[in-house]
């Protein structure tokens, strides 16, 4: 129902869908964390839409940054993207 000023009550969308947008995840480095973070993420995405994946070491070698380019198909799907590496103890920050 619109309000007074015209606005139904939703935050206007940001994205048009479908879109590439790059998912962030940042963890303590280890052998298991680039896995981890493609597992999560790859429950939500068909293998196809998974566009391409890189790395990067803090300066001082204790953290990882990885960066998944992913075909985002809705706003439900990044949000449970993010809602599942959020639930991660594995995973400090998802961006």
């Amino acid at each position: 129902m619109a309000t007074a000023n015209g606005h139904d009550g939703k935050a206007p969308e940001l994205l048009t869908f479908p879109c590439t947008i790059d998912i962030k995840a940042v963890g303590k480095r280890s052998a298991r964390f680039e896995a981890l973070v493609h597992e999560i993420v790859s429950r939500h995405i068909a293998p196809q839409d998974l566009l391409s994946a890189t790395h990067r070491e803090s300066r001082g070698g204790n953290y990882i940054a990885i960066t998944l380019t992913i075909r985002a198909l809705g706003r439900a799907q990044l949000d449970a993207i993010y809602e599942a590496l959020s639930a991660s103890p594995e995973v400090l920050m998802a961006l």
